[in-house]
Formats: structure tokens, C-alpha cells, sequence
């Protein structure tokens, strides 16, 4: 084996380690904020992942309008 054949082993050992442990804690995220936890897949596309965050940071949190109706009731 050459050198190539070996940093390319390597390299696809290395992505299949750190696959799920950069997608575990979007899944989580997104289902905490009642969204699909499957659009964490689309977290390792380098540009679609950060307009999806951008989507999920600046809209409206399934759990947070529960949390706002039970401690803060509109006002009469």
C-alpha cells in the first residue's frame, strides 16, 4: 500500500468517528425545539447546514410558546 491508499483509509475512518458526533447534538436540538431531528443531516452540507441554524435559531420554538403560555398569560 502506498501512502495515498493509507491517508485516504484514514481519512474516511476519521469522517465515520466524527459523523455522529457533530449530527447527535443537532438531533437533539431539534427535536427539543420541535422541528424534524432529520434535518440534522442537512448540517454536513457546509452551506445549507448554516442556513438551517440560522432557520432554527430565529424562529419560533415549539417548547419556548409553550413555556411563554404557562408563565406569562396575555394580559386583559
Amino acid at each position: 500500500m502506498d501512502s495515498v491508499m493509507i491517508i485516504r483509509i484514514v481519512a474516511g475512518l476519521l469522517f465515520l468517528v466524527l459523523l455522529p458526533i457533530s449530527l447527535i447534538p443537532y438531533w437533539v436540538i431539534f427535536k427539543k425545539a420541535g422541528f424534524s431531528p432529520a434535518l440534522s443531516l442537512l448540517t454536513i452540507i457546509p452551506i445549507v447546514g448554516l442556513v438551517v441554524l440560522y432557520v432554527v435559531a430565529f424562529s419560533e420554538w415549539r417548547s419556548q410558546a409553550s413555556f411563554n403560555q404557562a408563565h406569562y398569560p396575555p394580559r386583559a
